[in-house]
């Protein structure tokens, strides 16, 4: 017996002493470390998991055979014939086999082609070559479903344009950075203009260099992500390349001459000492403003500003506000009509006739001579002038093979200078026509406040041109996020706090207070005497969010991962300056009232869990649940399912997804509080209140408080992959929002014409997405490549009643109609030897339009357009680079027409002065001539000629 265990103990010895380590890494095909992946010993239970940067190290026997496995990917088997072993995991027959993507799972990244749903991921390169300045104004350009537009009326508007992902607003797409929740602005759009009612993400504060890679999910994801996740996530991956800095010089102009560019750019990084990194991108730019302001045509403007119809009862009222010796102070319309048919004929009544008729007359002269000498009314309607400066920073630290610190912070500062419409020598307000409208002394063709040409002139009537209110914008965004990662038997913690903000301040120069209040001196405080500068307030939005994920490849056919968040919101708004909004308030842009103003907090908690489960090598299903509390309307569970399915060895997959999910009204729906100028066909400008669903007006309205939107999204598609160098993808979908949140008409109330924020209706998006890239092809001394991406819009409606019946025919169409049904991107590469040219063609389809005081009628429609672009770099040496873009190369401009509904909107179009006048009320008189005051289906100034120079550290 002694002998045999003395025989066992030598064999055991022998065993170990045979034994030997072998280490190294697990790499994807990008280079990155795979955290996580198994490395066992074929035919053993011996086994290890790589750490954060997917290092390992295993004791196995001499000549043993080692499996490597990472879920979604092909095992793959190796000898222990080498102390180091490097191993680089793929999947053959991928769309894209270098892409790892981390957007749309929690539960472990994967392979592009092995994801259950279609992400497009755009690198750094595809997003500078398309020559646009701004992150948003290049997506434009890349993704067929994601649509920008730069409003036509600027004010607060001019800090950032909205944007949406498959027609559904601004606000239910959410913006990721590095995976974390991108703080939202602080602005809410308020004009009549696509996006009305909603708020967003600034992306444009986050500099195109500072940029690795995009990931866009088009598909709902609040069950992985939670609010704003209905229509699609972006993701963006900072750099993190310590080497091949660069230092850009771009500039750039318009083929008319205006909206000169200046932009300085700096990309760099470097290790910090031999366990981190640290990435850097400085970008200052400045835009000058670029003006297309349309003739004004002169009757229309007379109509609107200076006509006194000698048919309107109101001007015969008396200052005593009498007519035919009865005082008409509480009379209805047709009893006032009834005294006003009976003062017909009198003396007194011809009397005044001759007087309106010779003052129409002085007016429409005064009106005439002004358009002479200035054709545009001394509109500037355009992109406003924009100077901004933006820094980034992206970094980590390895503390151990285990745990890794990882950081970035990001700030943007903007300032942004704009103009008001051009207040004419003839401007005055329109009054209601049953009050007195105290008729100018027309001999004089006095229009205006006599004290105006003190302001704006030499004192004198002649030197008196009318003024111009200029808006100016200050804007500060920033984010910044600490996080903590380790990998502990198998699982990866990621811990992380992150914290953002949107500031704007704003100011009013070159305006007045026109309103009639007295001191206790019975002295004016305005008028005459009031300031031309204001200080109108500003608003402001941060929040903080802490993120606790874990997840672990249980197997190679199964992975698990869950999570919390914690999210703190705060909106502000600040009261600006009495002058601004006492009274009328600063002309063109009123102030934050006191009564307005304020702050308001709220928090949430949310959790999930993921799971992941390969049934084998090619059928996937993935489920998420979701729940989470809102410290103001209570609580939401959403869940999601996903699969996929990959035959003729990986060429094909079939993939799908059916969801839930919901966005809570943002804290500027729920408390944003503002009076507002705007234009009023056929009426000028006029102002109008927004009154929140908290407030005393809204109880006595019957008005109820917001809720969350919910939705259901489900998404079938396919992708495939025939040859090497082609791929090809397609995905329908279909998105149901249940009690979507609008920004309601104006409505005439108790309170004056107010409008304000509901749950009002459901909606049905559907659609198609198609993306097909093929590449590498030789032609010639070169190789070719194209992408052809596109949208088809099948549905968008309204499938419920509204809610209050605030909502009319132009909410409607800027909501449903006003992105293009269809949108196509056709780019193509060529690269031959040490020159790249691109071609860019951009199809925007049609869009139609009901605006604002249009004949009901009629409609409008703006006509399909393709855009050209053109890129031509040149790498002079293996440092430095010369880029030429011309964007919009063949000059290409939104064109609009009139669409008659019915046979009664056909007999207006045959009439050359209704179609005037109907061209007059949707344009302001021809002012917005191009696009309409409600916008237009995509944005362009014309030709623009812009050169980069690349210098590579």
């Amino acid at each position: 017996m002694k002998k045999f265990v003395l025989l066992l103990l030598i064999l055991n010895m022998s065993s170990l002493y045979s034994q030997k380590a072998i280490s190294g890494y697990v790499l994807n095909n990008a280079g990155y470390g795979l955290s996580g992946a198994n490395i066992t010993e074929k035919g053993t239970t011996n086994s290890v998991s790589t750490d954060i940067n997917g290092a390992y190290r295993i004791l196995v026997r001499e000549q043993a055979t080692l499996v490597f496995s990472y879920y979604s990917f092909p095992k793959q088997e190796y000898g222990a014939t080498e102390s180091i072993l490097n191993v680089i995991l793929s999947e053959e027959g991928g769309q894209n086999p270098n892409e790892i993507v981390v957007t749309g799972t929690r539960a472990a990244p994967r392979s592009n082609t092995t994801t259950a749903l279609h992400i497009d991921v755009l690198s750094f390169e595809d997003l500078s070559s398309t020559g646009q300045i701004t992150f948003d104004k290049a997506l434009q350009h890349l993704i067929p479903s994601f649509n920008t537009v730069q409003t036509p009326v600027n004010d607060a508007t001019s800090l950032l344009d909205p944007y949406e992902i498959r027609n559904m607003g601004p606000s239910r797409t959410l913006i990721l950075i590095n995976g974390k929740r991108k703080n939202l602005s602080s602005l809410l759009y308020v004009q009549t203009s696509p996006g009305q009612g909603e708020t967003a993400t600034d992306l444009s504060a986050i500099p195109i260099d500072a940029i690795e890679s995009v990931e866009i999910l088009r598909d709902g994801a609040s069950a992985q992500y939670g609010s704003d996740a209905i229509a699609g996530v972006i993701n963006i991956i900072l750099k993190k390349r310590t080497g091949n800095g660069t230092a850009t010089l771009k500039t750039g102009i318009t083929a008319k001459g205006d909206g000169e560019m200046m932009g300085v750019i700096l990309n760099n990084g470097s290790t910090v000492g031999d366990r981190g990194f640290v990435n850097y991108t400085l970008d200052f730019s400045k835009v000058n403003m670029t003006n297309r302001a349309g003739k004004v045509d002169a009757q229309g403007d007379f109509n609107d500003l200076i006509a006194i119809s000698p048919n309107n009862p109101a001007s015969y009222v008396n200052n005593d506000n009498t007519l035919n010796g009865t005082n008409i102070t509480g009379l209805n319309e047709n009893q006032i009509t009834a005294l006003f048919e009976d003062y017909k004929g009198s003396p007194d009544y011809n009397a005044k006739l001759a007087t309106i008729n010779q003052g129409n007359s002085i007016g429409r002269n005064t009106v005439d001579s002004f358009l002479q000498e200035n054709p545009d009314g001394g509109n500037i309607n355009g992109s406003p002038e924009t100077a901004s400066a933006k820094f980034l920073v992206n970094g980590g630290l390895t503390l151990s093979n285990q745990t890794q610190l990882y950081y970035n912070a990001a700030y943007s500062y903007k300032k942004v200078n704009s103009f008001a419409n051009y207040r004419t020598p003839y401007w005055r307000s329109i009054k209601n026509p049953f009050e007195n409208p105290n008729i100018p002394n027309w001999s004089t063709a006095a229009v205006y406040p006599t004290y105006l040409k003190d302001f704006f002139g030499d004192g004198t009537a002649a030197s008196y041109k009318g003024y111009h209110p200029t808006f100016t914008g200050d804007l500060n965004d920033y984010n910044a996020t600490l996080g903590y990662a380790t990998i502990k038997n198998g699982w990866n913690t990621d811990a992380s706090i992150t914290i953002g903000g949107n500031t704007q301040t704003y100011t009013v120069e070159n305006s007045q207070n026109s309103s009639n209040i007295k001191n206790s001196n019975e002295l004016n405080i305005y008028q005459e005497n009031s300031p031309i500068y204001f200080k109108p307030g500003a608003a402001s939005f941060n929040h903080i969010v802490g993120n606790l994920d874990m997840s672990k490849v249980l197997s190679d056919k199964m992975s698990i991962g869950f999570g919390s968040e914690f999210r703190s919101e705060t909106f502000k708004i600040v009261e600006g300056d009495k002058a601004s909004w006492d009274g009328a308030g600063a002309d063109s842009f009123s102030g934050n009232r006191p009564e307005d103003s304020g702050k308001w907090n709220r928090y949430n908690l949310g959790g999930y869990i993921d799971l992941a489960y390969d049934f084998n090598n090619d059928f996937l299903v993935n489920g998420t649940v979701r729940y989470e509390n809102y410290s103001d309307f209570g609580g939401a569970t959403v869940w999601k399912l996903s699969s996929r399915y990959k035959f003729a060895n990986d060429k094909v997959t079939l993939r799908g997804s059916v969801s839930t999910g919901f966005r809570a009204p943002t804290l500027h729906q729920i408390f944003s509080q503002k009076s507002q100028y705007a234009f009023m066909p056929g009426k000028g400008i006029q102002i109008s209140g927004l009154i929140n669903n908290i407030s005393v007006q809204a109880r006595a309205l019957g008005i109820p408080k917001l809720d969350a939107e919910k939705s259901t999204n489900i998404t079938i598609g396919i992708g495939a992959k025939p040859l090497k160098e082609f791929n090809l993808t397609l995905d329908y979908y279909n998105i149901k929002l249940e009690d979507r949140i609008i920004l309601g008409d104006n409505v005439q109330t108790q309170f004056g014409t107010v409008t304000w924020f509901e749950n009002s209706f459901d909606t049905r998006t559907s659609g198609l997405d198609l993306v097909l890239n093929y590449g590498n092809l030789e032609i010639g001394f070169g190789e070719l490549g194209f992408d052809l991406s596109g949208n088809i819009t099948f549905e968008n409606k309204r499938i419920s009643p509204v809610a209050s019946g605030n909502f009319g025919p132009t909410l409607d169409a800027l909501m449903f109609t006003s992105r293009p049904k269809t949108k196509w991107v056709l780019g193509t590469t060529y690269k031959i030897r040490n020159i790249e040219l691109f071609l860019n063609n951009t199809y925007f389809g049609k869009t139609t339009f009901k605006q604002d005081g249009l004949d009901p009628n009629l409609k409008t429609e703006f006509t399909p357009k393709v855009v050209t672009d053109l890129g031509i770099h040149y790498a002079a040496t293996d440092k430095f680079t010369v880029a030429l873009n011309v964007n919009n190369l063949l000059n290409v401009m939104p064109e609009w027409k009139f669409k008659a509904e019915n046979a009664t909107g056909s007999a207006i179009l045959n009439d050359l002065n209704q179609i005037k006048s109907q061209f007059n009320l949707i344009t302001f008189n021809g002012r917005y001539s191009q696009m309409t005051y409600e916008g237009y289906h995509f944005s362009q100034l014309g030709t623009l000629l812009s050169l980069t120079l690349i210098y590579k550290f």
